[in-house]
């Protein structure tokens, strides 16, 4: 069976002061997993181990997330965690600092019985 995508989730994250992209992504994974409540899960009795969970977040510097740590936030599935440019960066010159946001999409799919077509 082909996993279909089933959840797809949003969220945004930020760390106002220290320019903490991995700080920033977590917040923003935390901010989408808020939005879902996934009872389907023990109303079905779905084995939620074998969840795909597929989770984009968008920076202004990707390669300074750690996606081990981004991904070791997820509670369910077998996750997958990429960085790509994205989000904003908010410059502080007064004090040399800079606020990051993060953008989060995390989507989740499983593969599901198929129906017969009429």
């Amino acid at each position: 069976m082909t996993a279909k995508r089933i959840i797809l989730e949003l969220g945004t994250g930020n760390d106002l002061h220290g320019g903490d992209y991995t700080k920033a992504a977590i917040r923003a994974v935390a901010d989408a997993l808020h939005h879902s409540s996934m009872t389907w899960i023990r109303t079905l009795g779905v084995d939620s181990k074998q969840m795909q969970v597929d989770v984009t977040i968008g920076v202004q510097q990707p390669d300074r997330v750690n996606t081990d740590a981004v991904k070791a936030t997820l509670p369910h599935g077998i996750v997958t965690v990429k960085a790509v440019k994205g989000g904003l960066d908010v410059p502080d010159p007064e004090r040399g600092d800079i606020a990051v946001i993060a953008s989060a999409a995390v989507a989740v799919r499983m593969a599901l019985p198929q129906q017969k077509q009429r």
